[in-house]
């Protein structure tokens, strides 16, 4: 090959590796270059390869090696398998999070994005508020959370557990809401936000697709203007834009909360017990399926406005 290196620059590079086994492959290029040990050009690229090549491309390895100790064969091991955080149904578990939005023109006080998801279909809530404190409270989650339970309910599913950060907003009487809608509370390890990954990714698609275009666009962004654009975009988001991740498969969130074949109304139960389904009567049961149809042709209908 045109560019490889001669058999008597790659002695003097691993001579000299070796001489100096606490030197790194730019330093060894360095050191080289100089007209004391002979003025050889090359790169640190190329030095370690050429260090790669011979095995001697870490320190550790070039150290063991001066001192005569062999390190014992150690297999390759094998990857973990990926953990996901997983749902079969939505309503099962929904994550709950907050996204500092900054302060705005003429506003004392800092706007805060309160952000709810439910993994199962990735459909999304979230509201702009407020917070005289500087950071949300547990009144302004607590509605969300109402909230969020509401419109599960509407479409036929239950909220059965939140999935939070261990912050004061997801206390006191948040937690006493949760309590009497008949769900649960799971808070993830400190350090650990990747495990309610799911709405951390919302969160940077809305600052993607929503915030920083807002923000190019106003000169003066205004809070009721930033309200009415991220309820715009949640439209979007819900009822319009295909979701490619690995529950949803390409499908619209919508479609799969008001659109899928619901389960039976499954009754709450104390966390490590199991969930039984409730028994329907036939004419419950067709009753309430025309109802959750004529919701579905509903949104349907005002989506084709």
């Amino acid at each position: 090959m045109p560019n490889q290196l001669s058999p008597l620059v790659e002695q003097r590079i691993v001579a000299f590796a070796l001489g100096h086994p606490g030197l790194g492959p730019r330093r060894i290029a360095a050191e080289l270059a100089r007209p004391c040990w002979g003025g050889l050009i090359v790169s640190a690229n190329g030095v370690w390869r050429c260090l790669r090549r011979h095995g001697l491309n870490t320190r550790s390895k070039r150290l063991s090696l001066v001192a005569g100790y062999a390190a014992p064969y150690q297999p390759p091991r094998t990857p973990r398998p990926e953990q996901h955080v997983e749902a079969q149904r939505p309503g099962e578990l929904v994550g709950f999070d907050c996204f500092f939005v900054g302060r705005l023109h003429n506003m004392k006080q800092t706007a805060w994005q309160l952000t709810a998801i439910d993994i199962c279909s990735s459909y999304a809530w979230a509201e702009l508020v407020s917070c005289p404190h500087g950071q949300p409270n547990a009144a302004q989650t607590s509605s969300l959370a109402r909230r969020v339970a509401g419109e599960l309910q509407a479409a036929g599913w239950l909220l059965e557990r939140a999935l939070t950060d261990n912050g004061s907003e997801f206390r006191g009487s948040y937690e006493q809401s949760i309590d009497q809608l008949g769900a649960r509370t799971t808070r993830i390890r400190a350090g650990r936000p990747q495990t309610n990954g799911a709405v951390e990714s919302l969160h940077k698609t809305i600052l993607d697709e929503c915030w920083r275009p807002a923000f190019a666009r106003y000169l003066q962004p205004r809070f009721r203007g930033l309200q009415r654009d991220l309820a715009d975009y949640l439209h979007y988001y819900n009822f319009e834009r295909a979701h490619t991740g690995r529950l949803t498969r390409g499908r619209i969130p919508a479609d799969i909360v008001y659109g899928a074949r619901k389960m039976e109304t499954r009754s709450a139960a104390p966390v490590g017990t199991s969930r039984r389904l409730s028994t329907l009567t036939p004419s419950d049961h067709d009753e309430d399926q025309s109802r959750k149809h004529a919701l579905f042709l509903g949104v349907r209908a005002d989506l084709s406005l």
